[in-house]
């Protein structure tokens, strides 16, 4: 079974990976597809609306004699990223506390 990623938690996907190293699209996509299915289809307009937000910018690198587009996080998607973690931690207790008991938070 698989569960719907909202467009939220994708973005905070993408910056989470983006936040370890510069990288490109399809590394990007490659890493995220370890726990999600996505497609290039779908991360190009994350990436967009993530540039137009300020959260990621872009720089150029030559890749085998080709330009290669690469993305770095900002200092606002670091702040973004980080709300994300929190919401995230908060969502995840409430999630477990119903699937294994206890008092919610």
């Amino acid at each position: 079974m698989s569960f719907p990623i909202s467009a939220a938690l994708l973005d905070a996907i993408v910056l989470s990976v983006v936040s370890r190293e510069g990288t490109y699209g399809y590394k990007i996509t490659q890493d995220i597809r370890k726990v999600c299915d996505v497609s290039d289809s779908t991360l190009y307009p994350v990436l967009r609306r993530l540039l137009k937000a300020g959260a990621l910018e872009t720089y150029d690198q030559a890749v085998d004699g080709r330009m290669r587009r690469y993305y770095k996080i900002t200092p606002i998607g670091r702040m973004q990223l980080m709300q994300y973690l929190s919401d995230w931690a908060d969502y995840r207790d409430k999630i477990e506390s119903v699937f294994f008991g206890g008092s919610s938070k």
